[in-house]
């Protein structure tokens, strides 16, 4: 470096320090202040600083931990027998013995019936519509057949009508009921309805052993042939009266009714119309004083 660069560092060197000077010497400190000398924290060996962890300034909060609940006793477990099924007990027809004692077999009971229609108002005049034998089974399943709608043909316990029917020819195939047919049927119905019910109803009860035992000879021996009897008499009294007159055809040997909503009706419903509308009255008028009394 030459000389006169030398010179002017020196030159500025000078005045730099005489400016400084300068203020130094013109400084003034303002008025209502208050000059704080912060004190420098003491420092801490390294080794301290890394035996304790930063440990946060939190507040501190006790938790209290909650009782634990009390273990419940325990159950004895109860166990439960399991359902008994009942079988619903099954109807007993009681049978009198002692009323048996008085009462011949089924076998030998014709003799001791017809004594007893004998000793009825009329009882002679029905005696001769009866049938020959067997008169209490031969009842029994009549009964029974009613109580379904159906009509024997053969078993009766009467005897059957030997007169046909009576008809007009209209044409080969198609006939008319006539109406005296109905006049068949009034001897029979007439000689029913003259007997005394009363008298009737204590009849029938004395023979009520031998009609149960009838009846469990043809399969019903748990049922009660009263309720079977109160059936019968009810689907007769439920039957329509049917206005005639009546058409008819003979495919085979039977006449059947030409209009089919009479010949689809229940066979007992059919027997009435055949019976008319006097007879079929008459028996029903005796039918319901029969059955409100048995």
């Amino acid at each position: 470096m030459s000389k006169s660069g030398l010179w002017i560092i020196a030159g500025v060197a000078m005045f730099t320090f005489g400016y400084l000077v300068y203020l130094a010497a013109t400084f003034e400190a303002p008025e209502g202040t208050t000059t704080v000398v912060i004190q420098p924290p003491a420092l801490r060996s390294a080794a301290e600083e890394i035996s304790e962890p930063f440990r946060p300034s939190l507040p501190q909060t006790r938790i209290q931990p909650e009782p634990e609940p009390a273990a419940p006793a325990a159950a004895v477990p109860v166990v439960e027998a399991p359902p008994v099924e009942i079988a619903a007990p099954e109807p007993e027809i009681v049978i009198d013995d002692t009323s048996l004692a008085e009462l011949p077999s089924l076998n030998d009971s014709d003799g001791f019936v017809l004594e007893g229609i004998s000793a009825l108002q009329n009882g002679l005049e029905a005696i001769r519509l009866l049938a020959n034998d067997q008169l209490v089974r031969k009842f029994v399943v009549f009964v029974d057949n009613i109580s379904r709608g159906e009509f024997p043909q053969t078993g009766l316990p009467y005897r059957s009508l030997t007169q046909e029917m009576p008809v007009e020819n209209i044409d080969d195939n198609l006939f008319v009921m006539d109406g005296s047919a109905f006049k068949r049927f009034d001897q029979i119905v007439d000689t029913f309805v003259s007997i005394d019910t009363d008298a009737a109803i204590v009849l029938y009860r004395s023979l009520s052993t031998l009609f149960q035992q009838a009846y469990g000879e043809i399969g019903f021996r748990d049922v009660n042939f009263d309720d079977t009897l109160r059936s019968a008499i009810n689907n007769v009294l439920r039957t329509d009266n049917v206005e005639g007159p009546f058409q008819l055809v003979k495919p085979s040997v039977m006449f059947l009714y030409a209009d089919a909503s009479i010949e689809n009706l229940q066979d007992v419903h059919k027997q009435l119309i055949r019976l008319g509308p006097d007879n079929t009255q008459k028996l029903k008028a005796k039918l319901r004083n029969f059955s409100s009394q048995l």
